[in-house]
């Protein structure tokens, strides 16, 4: 055999040797790539101030691990949740609802959260483990991309199915204070015994009492209405949801309350 025709004979062999490792072999998993701003863009992320350790907060996630987090009804977490570069990011379909592993009454909680295309989760406050899901008794924060058409028609920073954001006089639609895809906002969430008010980003989406002939009203025209304990919890843990869309969260901040 002449020198080229060895050389031909060797390269159709690592040819061939390629493609039965590739076709022997599983594809390589998904690898989530963290787009938009990093957590780093928001000034003293996932740090508290000596005004804020004062005023009695405390963070509920510190940049670096999933410490003090755990799957809903479980003891630890799934890997399908992961610290990236200093957020805590749904990785993939195994993720499942995370919930503190302890539980608040009265509370102001504040957090960061930036979605990709199509993203859609949950912000929840009271939960309780004696349900099959963590929105039977929860309340949910909305989060999602809304600029999604094939989205749920929920928005961003709206109690799912109960209140929405007030309307903007310029252009009689809720209003819309998210910012781009794969930039930050902030949620700022206070519970006061019955008393709850929701910020998206500066702007007061919602306030309400639960257990008021308004909350009442609206509760028995959503699908929430046959869950019996929804909303009836004094204490509970915050959860966050596993839905779909790689969603990640971060400066996550809690201080108690004293109800007024």
């Amino acid at each position: 055999m002449g020198l080229t025709a060895r050389r031909a004979f060797v390269s159709g062999l690592l040819v061939l040797g390629a493609c039965s490792i590739a076709w022997g072999q599983a594809a390589p998993a998904e690898k989530h790539e963290s787009t938009g701003q990093p957590a780093s863009a928001i000034r003293n992320v996932n740090r508290l101030s000596r005004k804020e350790k004062s005023a009695g907060w405390k963070l509920l996630f510190d940049g670096q691990s999933t410490a003090g987090w755990r799957n809903f009804k479980k003891p630890d977490i799934s890997k399908g949740w992961q610290v990236i570069d200093g957020a805590l990011c749904r990785m993939d379909n195994t993720a499942g609802d995370i919930v503190t592993v302890d539980q608040y009454d009265n509370f102001e909680l504040q957090l960061d959260f930036k979605v990709p295309h199509h993203a859609n989760s949950g912000l929840l406050y009271r939960v309780s483990e004696d349900k099959n899901t963590t929105w039977w008794t929860g309340p949910e924060i909305q989060i999602l991309d809304n600029t999604d058409p094939n989205g749920d028609p929920q928005r961003a920073g709206w109690l799912y199915a109960l209140y929405q954001s007030p309307l903007d006089p310029k252009t009689g639609k809720p209003v819309d204070a998210t910012k781009p895809i794969g930039e930050w906002n902030r949620i700022r969430l206070v519970c006061n015994g019955p008393r709850v008010e929701q910020w998206l980003n500066g702007v007061k989406y919602a306030e309400y009492e639960i257990g008021s002939a308004d909350w009442n009203q609206r509760l028995a025209a959503s699908k929430f209405s046959k869950m019996d304990g929804f909303g009836k919890n004094a204490k509970g843990h915050i959860a966050l949801q596993g839905d779909h869309g790689n969603v990640c969260f971060t400066n996550i901040k809690i201080r108690p309350l004293t109800v007024k």
